[in-house]
């Protein structure tokens, strides 16, 4: 019970991760407001929570959007009155869009519910922080696409580098307060969203991970729990990946996703 009294945040927490997340930090002793757009994945997973014996709060929102946020923060505070910690795992990931064909609301809905989003939850927890005298942690939810590249996914690993960028900056702003900011970069993790593939996919996706298998939300939220705890009481500013090796080895181009017809089509005319 390392988190025990403490008050956290997690968005995106309906599912996947962020669920994973909201759940070990329950587990901890924490008391946990789970925030994400979809209201019944998250009245559900706070639910699950709620009966394993911890404490939950499911107030849904979008994450990119002020006045969703403000209302989130005051609903926390009215409850439990402060926050210890902030996990930033909202993200909109799909679909996808190659760089010739990505028109201007892709590129400005992956900037919003990625980078906004963390820069409106970073600022309003910082504040509420400095101004209570509070010693936080903000953990933000990265990927390995800060540091590799995907094909057709440059607006969603242009805010993942910039998260991670942003994460140095505040840590170092906001280290006098006492409030640490890291990030954790999750690699190829199973969720539920890859069940409907089957275990077979799931061998194949990992058997490209030095570990020799994908990564589970339990796994990344073991690295959330850590940064988020005293233990980790002298770390702020840093990247913990959490991918089985991924980024440690090189990766043949074979293995990504061929070029879209439309593109192919462009790339012989």
């Amino acid at each position: 019970m390392k988190l025990n009294g403490k008050v956290a945040i997690v968005t995106g927490a309906s599912r996947g991760i962020g669920r994973g997340i909201a759940q070990r930090l329950a587990a901890e002793g924490a008391r946990v407001a789970l925030t994400a757009r979809g209201a019944d994945a998250l009245r559900a997973a706070a639910d699950t929570i709620q009966s394993a014996g911890g404490t939950a709060l499911a107030i849904p929102g979008d994450a990119g959007v002020r006045a969703d946020v403000e209302a989130m923060f005051q609903t926390v505070l009215d409850a439990w009155a402060g926050v210890d910690i902030v996990v930033n795992n909202a993200a909109w990931a799909s679909p996808t869009a190659h760089i010739l064909e990505m028109d201007e609301e892709h590129w400005d809905t992956v900037i919003r519910s990625n980078l906004k989003s963390v820069y409106l939850h970073c600022h309003r927890a910082a504040n509420i922080m400095v101004d209570r005298g509070t010693r936080g942690s903000i953990v933000n939810i990265s990927s390995f696409a800060a540091a590799r590249a995907h094909r057709y996914m440059a607006a969603y690993d242009a805010t993942k580098g910039g998260m991670e960028a942003m994460t140095r900056t505040m840590a170092i702003d906001l280290a006098p307060f006492g409030i640490r900011l890291n990030v954790v970069g999750p690699g190829a993790i199973h969720t539920e969203e890859y069940e409907p593939q089957g275990e077979e996919a799931k061998r194949r996706r990992g058997q490209t991970v030095p570990l020799g298998r994908v990564g589970y939300p339990e796994d990344v939220a073991g690295a959330v729990a850590f940064l988020a705890s005293d233990d980790a009481s002298y770390i702020t500013g840093q990247v913990l990946y959490v991918d089985g090796g991924m980024l440690a080895q090189l990766r043949s181009p074979q293995v990504d996703a061929p070029l879209p017809e439309s593109v192919r089509t462009r790339l012989r005319e």
